[in-house]
């Protein structure tokens, strides 16, 4: 009886001490300048975590009354943190694989068509005969002769070996003659629905292909391997958290992609929250298909799961590119500024009459879809789609976006403000640094007139439409810190067409610009309760950076350059290998 009752004090004072530890943080960051992106733009000096998540928020007193024995302390010395940034529309997967399988043709490595033969000629040298040599991120917008890479170009230091170097936009690419003559592509070859031949005077093949005619040439690649794949992710994971970044949207996944993602998640290596987009096929009967195979697990407004890779839903194809000039348009493409290129107004990317039954079907299933929009008239088709599958089918809260969105009509933005307010659905998902990294070529093929209109947030703002913020990497780079600036800036790149070709008039400010790539990407990504902003019961998913972006030039913050990541609490990421970050 004796002993029975040491037990029951032992036992009594054990709950006593778990209860009094209790409200101890386990981490807190002190002295800095956090930015909460709360719904007050709130501004604190320090925040307190335990169990991955934020429990308190306010001053450095405030929060040093929440420290016990065991609490780690990180002072921030006056950096300035924000929630991690977040992309609305990231190729976090095949970018990856591209960065580690392809020779980089990116500007400033390559700016001239002479600098891609030289990159295609060492590579093809290290490469075994026949094997092909892979490139991408080529623009004609950075080259000094504002051209496209043609075969002639390439068949020289390429003679052993098919080529393939993908645009930067992804939309077309160029290959060799080998290339060519292995994928039976002739003066004699019709150009495949929705894809483009680009062909020479005489009606010859000029290597160029566009939209659906790259697969000619790449369906003959041989497929990566799934441990390329996870190195992939692994990569790209550590990347993102050296750029202060936690979170994603990975557009237009496959089974392969699913299980590398869900292999290298259950290793602990995806230090970041996915939230992935099956490819739609083009036809009804695989959509079927495809909807009996993930709608069981693609809920994101009833479960996240963990939180950390999330089956999310569906993306589509309305059209092509603003580089290729394949979008949809209602007017012609302009080419070099001010030319016209004649009777070219792009296409759907598919049937119209088949994408709008694909989005009624994945609407119906109800799965949250993307739909890829990037000419007016695109953006038209598929906002009007959306409004016809609201009205028959009124499912509350699948927030349908609009990815690109690059250049909507009055109507349109009319119509994404209404079904928002009305539905939860209608977001567009752009890309602020068109404006920037492929802003020489958007400017000539865009023109004067459209290129004003090109990312309208200040139009979005006025009429109380939400965004999410993305890079498309890899057309793009995927740091969110230009994403920010770019927003502000609306700057090209080279300035071809001058400094200025987007205008100022749609240009927002670091608040509004700021919120896009934190707590309005959260919302589409269905975890705005949980991260998106620095509040109490939410994950601590933080950037400290070295720049105060409320208070900075906006060049500087282009420039920034992150201190340290944590990902649910833990540190993810830190400067120098914890040498030179804050302690």
């Amino acid at each position: 009886m004796h002993n029975y009752s040491r037990f029951l004090l032992l036992l009594v004072l054990c709950s006593a001490c778990a209860l009094a530890n209790e409200p101890f943080a386990e981490r807190v960051l002190l002295n800095g300048n956090i930015l909460t992106v709360d719904a007050r733009d709130s501004v604190a000096a320090a925040l307190a975590i335990r169990a991955g998540r934020i429990v308190a928020v306010g001053s450095n007193a405030e929060i040093s009354a929440l420290m016990g024995p065991g609490t780690e302390q990180i002072d921030l010395h006056g950096l300035t943190a924000t929630p991690g940034l977040l992309d609305s529309h990231a190729h976090f997967s095949s970018g990856g694989l591209q960065t580690l399988t392809n020779v980089s043709l990116n500007y400033p490595l390559v700016a001239s068509v002479a600098d891609v033969i030289k990159s295609v000629a060492a590579r093809a040298v290290n490469t075994p005969p026949g094997g092909w040599v892979l490139g991408s991120g080529w623009d004609e917008g950075k080259l000094s002769e504002l051209r496209y890479v043609y075969a002639a170009d390439l068949d020289p230091v390429s003679a052993d070996h098919p080529v393939w170097l993908t645009h930067t936009t992804g939309h077309y690419g160029v290959a060799n003659s080998q290339a060519l003559a292995m994928a039976g592509i002739t003066a004699q070859t019709p150009d495949p629905p929705g894809g483009v031949i680009d062909r020479d005077a005489e009606g010859n093949p000029t290597g160029v292909l566009k939209e659906s005619a790259m697969a000619l040439v790449t369906q003959l690649i041989p497929a990566a391997t799934a441990e390329q794949e996870r190195d992939a992710l692994r990569m790209m994971s550590r990347e993102f958290n050296r750029e202060c970044m936690t979170g994603l949207k990975d557009p237009g996944i496959f089974d392969a992609t699913w299980k590398a993602y869900q292999d290298v998640s259950n290793e602990g290596a995806l230090t970041v929250r996915v939230f992935a987009l099956w490819h739609s096929p083009d036809t009804l009967d695989e959509a079927r298909q495809l909807v009996q195979k993930i709608a069981p697990f693609t809920r994101p407004y009833e479960t996240t799961g963990d939180d950390r890779l999330i089956s999310g839903g569906i993306k589509l194809f309305a059209d092509g590119s603003g580089g290729a000039r394949t979008a949809w348009l209602w007017q012609d493409w302009n080419k070099n500024r001010s030319g016209v290129d004649e009777g070219n107004q792009g296409f759907p990317g598919i049937d119209p009459d088949v994408l709008r039954e694909l989005i009624f079907l994945y609407h119906d299933a109800g799965l949250h879809m993307g739909v890829h929009a990037i000419g007016d008239r695109a953006i038209d088709f598929v906002v009007a789609s959306y409004a016809l599958a609201l009205i028959r089918n009124p499912q509350h809260g699948l927030r349908h976006a609009i990815i690109h969105a690059n250049i909507p009509t009055e109507l349109a933005m009319n119509t994404m403000a209404a079904l928002q307010q009305t539905f939860d659905a209608a977001y567009p998902e752009p890309q602020a640094n068109f404006t920037w990294w492929i802003g020489d070529t958007y400017a000539g093929n865009f023109g004067p007139q459209r290129s004003l209109r090109l990312n309208p947030f200040h139009t979005f703002q006025q009429k109380g439409i939400h965004w999410g913020g993305g890079s498309d990497f890899d057309v793009t780079p995927f740091p969110a810190r230009y994403g920010i600036w770019a927003s502000m800036a609306r700057q090209p790149l080279l300035g071809v067409y001058g400094a200025d070709p987007f205008g100022q008039a749609e240009a927002v400010d670091v608040h509004t610009a700021l919120r896009s790539f934190t707590l309005w990407n959260a919302h589409q990504m269905f975890l705005e309760d949980k991260i998106g902003s620095l509040e109490v019961g939410k994950y601590a998913d933080i950037a400290v950076w070295n720049v105060d972006l409320y208070t900075a030039p906006a060049e500087d913050i282009k420039n920034m350059q992150c201190q340290m990541t944590l990902l649910q609490g833990e540190v993810v990421y830190r400067l120098g290998q914890d040498s030179e970050g804050p302690e």
